[in-house]
């Protein structure tokens, strides 16, 4: 393959809903391009894009996918995204490295929910969108009711490049308004005959087109002086403000297609290479030093790896995008996250499962690689010129629904941890790892789907039989006031035995606050805990009633029960306690003793000083359509939440809420349920807080009757 420029890429993104045709539209796009001599098809599983086990068994994707068609002697990069919202990750890591969405969107069915949610995470990536509506060809399609509803919720600047003359059973005919032209395709569309516009469609299509011209100049001061001069914009003028409203996001055009009988795909590929910008006509990309990355080739190189997966037979790959200078096959590069080297062995250009080697690659261009040492999905790969660039990670959305997993057998816990973090690796947005304070494996993920495609390789693909049960909650313990206690141990087996009698009282901490005035202080040690809060113990002792030499045995023995708190195992915090007195045996004294003694003493008195429970407590951000408002907040007020506020998000609105964590599980599936999958959220850790009498009660009879099955 030749070694194409910066000026002759194009970078976009098939976005939108499941089944909206976005496979079906690559494949298309492949044959046009003459990449593909065949066109396959999602029901008979040979399409490019969708080669993967588990999209061959499902029929939609599930991972993007990286691809190239021809047109116009320019490269056109695709990456076919998936339209379900759990694989969002996916979808925003093609976005970062894009220079134009292509939203799809179904002729038949509207504006769905996957188009909402889509739209949403190219206007955060601030990505230029244009729209393709397909589907023409069904029965039920309705053009004119979906352009409706696409301006209704994607705004005035939804502007009309094109519209079907016979939407239906029977469609094969579309009249381009930038062309002004008739494009009329054959059974089974290709190449389709162009002609002058007839007269039954004549006077409506120059209406639009003047419309269109105006709605073009207005976004231009210069072309919307020629405009008045004129009274009219030629074609390049057209085109050029075209680009530029796709750059600024003020258009979005609409384009109309039949991929699956092949049908306005060509003219799509020619709009692509006039109208969409070349990626170094886009805003710069910055470092986290505020550098600015401009897409020249003539710049010292860097790469940033946006996905990595692992194929059978190659190992690891890692698709980039170069986003200055050149690379090619051999060059040594730096990567500044890792402090490492990485050889590129060998480049890539992709289409699905086939791979073609290439031995440069300019800035601009999107590629892969094989077998990097230390380099992964949000690293920076640069030329030794500039070693110590970063490009700003993808900032991927925080896990939404968790499950503890294990092997069905206990001798395969190990393997599926393994399988697991591999998978991880794949996709930022699922999140393995055990729990040492729960004693889970927990999963993480963005919905019931997502998880359960993981377990779905490990069962299938792995051969390791594994359950999801439900993960417990990280409970914390606290007190809320003071208490005293003493606890004496002893113990005479033969020989030398164990004493070590320790008296302490415990109180709350607070930050802030002063020191208790009952008994000196002589010494402090604080331990800020790794699972957040603090415990500081203070040594009161008078008179040597206890040696210094056994006061980390003390601490020891009072963090292994704040490990594992007095009232149900969960980790405890934020305690001040001070040791003022005790006794030892000037032979059967050592550290096992004031350890026990210590720990013993701290168990007694954390009973007695009002001892709480504290759960964790998210911030929950839930959009939803206004319709839905009313049942969605009555589900909130049903798990506990605390509602902080609502806000509007273009035609949703936002609702913000303090929730339980433990009243969040399978929270992603109901509010599915309740919303048709029309409504998002997402979560974030926010504080501890403390349970209500009533849930303290049963979580401790819970833990009494765990306590006494293992006994």
């Amino acid at each position: 393959m030749k070694v194409y420029q910066t000026n002759e890429i194009r970078n976009i993104a098939l976005i939108g809903g499941a089944k909206s045709g976005k496979t079906t539209l690559a494949e298309a796009m492949l044959f046009e391009g003459g990449v593909i001599s065949r066109r396959g098809s999602v029901e008979d599983k040979n399409t490019v894009s969708d080669y993967r086990p588990i999209e061959l068994e499902r029929q939609n994707s599930v991972s993007a996918t990286i691809l190239y068609t021809l047109s116009d002697n320019k490269k056109i990069n695709i990456i076919d995204t998936p339209g379900f919202d759990d694989f969002c990750g996916e979808v925003i890591s093609a976005l970062r490295v894009v220079d134009t969405a292509i939203m799809m969107v179904n002729g038949q069915n509207g504006v769905e929910v996957g188009t909402e949610i889509t739209w949403r995470y190219a206007t955060r990536a601030n990505t230029p969108v244009m729209f393709v509506m397909n589907h023409l060809d069904q029965e039920n399609a309705n053009f004119d009711e979906t352009l409706r509803q696409m301006k209704a919720q994607f705004g005035k600047n939804v502007t009309l490049m094109q519209y079907p003359v016979n939407a239906g059973s029977g469609f094969n005919t579309i009249i381009d308004l930038l062309k002004m032209k008739q494009y009329k395709f054959a059974s089974g569309g290709g190449k389709p005959e162009i002609s002058d516009i007839p007269a039954g469609e004549k006077d409506k299509a120059e209406e639009m087109y003047a419309a269109l011209m105006e709605e073009l100049a207005s976004k231009d001061e210069a072309l919307m002086e020629v405009f008045f001069d004129t009274g009219a914009l030629t074609e390049e003028q057209m085109l050029q403000a075209l680009k530029t409203g796709l750059i600024n996001r003020t258009i979005f055009p609409v384009l109309c297609t039949c991929a699956k009988q092949d049908m306005g795909v060509g003219r799509l590929l020619e709009f692509i290479t006039g109208s969409v910008p070349a990626p170094n006509e886009m805003p710069g990309i910055k470092t986290k030093e505020g550098k600015l990355l401009n897409c020249k080739s003539s710049d010292p190189a860097s790469a940033f790896i946006f996905k990595t997966s692992i194929e059978q037979h190659l190992g690891e790959i890692s698709y980039f995008k170069v986003y200055a200078g050149e690379i090619t096959e051999a060059m040594d590069m730096v990567n500044p996250i890792r402090q490492s080297k990485e050889r590129l062995s060998q480049l890539f250009v992709i289409n699905g499962k086939n791979r073609e080697k290439v031995e440069k690659m300019v800035a601009g261009d999107i590629g892969a690689t094989i077998k990097l040492k230390n380099s992964f999905t949000n690293n920076t790969l640069n030329s030794l010129k500039n070693p110590d660039d970063v490009i700003e990670p993808i900032t991927f959305p925080d896990p939404k629904f968790r499950t503890a997993v294990r092997a069905k057998s206990n001798t395969d816990d190990e393997k599926i941890n393994i399988v697991l973090h591999e998978l991880a690796k794949m996709d930022p947005t699922l999140i393995m790892g055990y729990s040492r304070e729960l004693k889970q494996m927990i999963l993480q993920g963005q919905g019931e789907l997502h998880l359960n495609l993981a377990k779905w390789h490990v069962e299938v693909l792995e051969k390791i039989p594994m359950e999801f049960y439900a993960p417990r909650i990280p409970y914390r313990e606290t007190i809320t006031k003071s208490a005293k206690s003493m606890y004496r141990h002893k113990k005479q087996s033969g020989g030398s035995g164990q004493f070590g009698e320790v008296h302490m009282s415990i109180q709350p901490y607070k930050e802030g606050m002063a020191d208790q005035t009952e008994f000196p202080i002589r010494g402090r040690d604080v331990v800020e805990l790794d699972w957040g809060g603090r415990l500081q113990m203070n040594n009161c002792i008078v008179g040597g009633a206890i040696d210094a030499r056994f006061l980390p045995a003390i601490m020891k023995g009072l963090m292994e029960k704040m490990e594992e708190g007095p009232l149900t195992g969960s980790y405890a915090r934020d305690i001040v306690v001070n040791v003022y007195d005790g006794k030892m045996h000037p032979v059967d004294s050592n550290e096992i003793s004031f350890k026990l003694a210590g720990r013993n003493a701290f168990r007694e008195a954390f009973k007695n000083a009002g001892p709480k429970i504290m759960e964790p407590i998210y911030d929950v951000e839930v959009i939803v359509p206004e319709d839905k408002m009313g049942e969605v907040m009555t589900d909130l007020q049903g798990r506990r939440a605390v509602i902080m506020g609502m806000d509007s998000e273009g035609n949703y609105q936002k609702i913000m809420a303090k929730v339980p964590l433990a009243e969040l599980n399978r929270y992603s599936t109901a509010l599915s349920s309740i919303t048709s999958g029309r409504a998002t959220y997402n979560m974030k850790f926010a504080e501890y807080s403390q349970v209500p009498g009533d849930i303290q009660d049963k979580l401790l009879k819970a833990y009494e009757d765990q306590e006494k099955e293992e006994e």
